[in-house]
């Protein structure tokens, strides 16, 4: 607790009271029993990331979430989740789960309910939550904590924390979703750089999936896709021949999209 001295009287200046307004808000404005848990993935340095936020004066973590206002599509509330996490303006989001199950908090609430004044009775003590995950490029994100987070860091998916309430099993579910994507959807246009090699595209797939792919095999399949295009420019500095880089065609990537092509499973 804060105390700021002046010349009338010692006032109290409580640091969760912006938390606290947040929540008187929400239960007026936003949709009791139904919230959103967002998984961002990351790539950077050959490892598959998840974007976290640590809770206020803990060292709790969790996935970004929020609540969906009475006004407001679900998917709308989940872009401006990860608008205001990530910074970014453009996402490939999706929905890929529900989660309720009958007890999804197992974790002591007496922080949330001393210091931020919440009240899981007039809410439910059992909220659906919708999953979505995000894919992102890595160098593009500013991760931002929000009124109840002190810090918003990446973390490498197979070095997480224990995470608070059944966000460990979200993120297990949209990692397996995103894994059976790859069998008939291409993945890599919002991990990657803009211009990328080969063998650094088949090192996000073989991240993602937890294997390793024969090269020759995936040169001829992420050719026949007909996604990519090859640039003049090659990747110097290497210990190996400078590869060549490419870049993908959004266009025909989004066509892709659509249509179901087949990539790796």
């Amino acid at each position: 607790m804060l105390y700021v001295k002046n010349t009338e009287s010692i006032r109290c200046m409580d640091p969760f009271l912006p938390a606290k307004r947040y929540f008187q808000e929400i239960s007026a404005t936003s949709i009791h029993y139904l919230s959103l848990d967002c998984v961002v993935f990351g790539f950077h340095h050959n490892e598959l990331k998840v974007l976290l936020l640590r809770w206020k004066d803990t060292e709790e973590w969790s996935l970004p979430g929020g609540f969906i206002g009475k006004r407001e599509s679900v998917d709308a509330a989940a872009i401006r989740v990860l608008q205001e996490r990530t910074g970014l303006e453009h996402l490939f989001l999706q929905q890929f789960h529900v989660f309720g199950a009958a007890e999804r908090y197992d974790q002591d609430d007496t922080w949330a309910r001393t210091k931020l004044g919440w009240d899981p009775e007039s809410w439910s003590e059992r909220t659906i939550s919708l999953g979505y995950y995000a894919l992102v490029d890595y160098t593009k994100v500013t991760p931002m904590p929000d009124l109840l987070s002190d810090e918003c860091r990446w973390w490498a998916v197979d070095q997480l924390p224990r995470l608070l309430f059944d966000h460990n099993h979200i993120i297990e579910v949209a990692l397996k979703t995103l894994r059976r994507q790859l069998s008939w959807q291409p993945v890599g246009y919002n991990l990657l750089p803009d211009k990328f090699t080969l063998p650094e595209l088949q090192r996000l797939y073989e991240t993602i999936l937890g294997r390793p792919l024969d090269p020759r095999n995936f040169h001829k399949k992420m050719m026949g896709l007909n996604i990519l295009e090859r640039l003049e420019e090659r990747r110097r500095g290497g210990a190996y021949k400078s590869p060549y880089l490419y870049r993908f065609r959004p266009e025909a990537y989004e066509q892709a999209l659509e249509e179901g092509a087949m990539a790796f499973g």
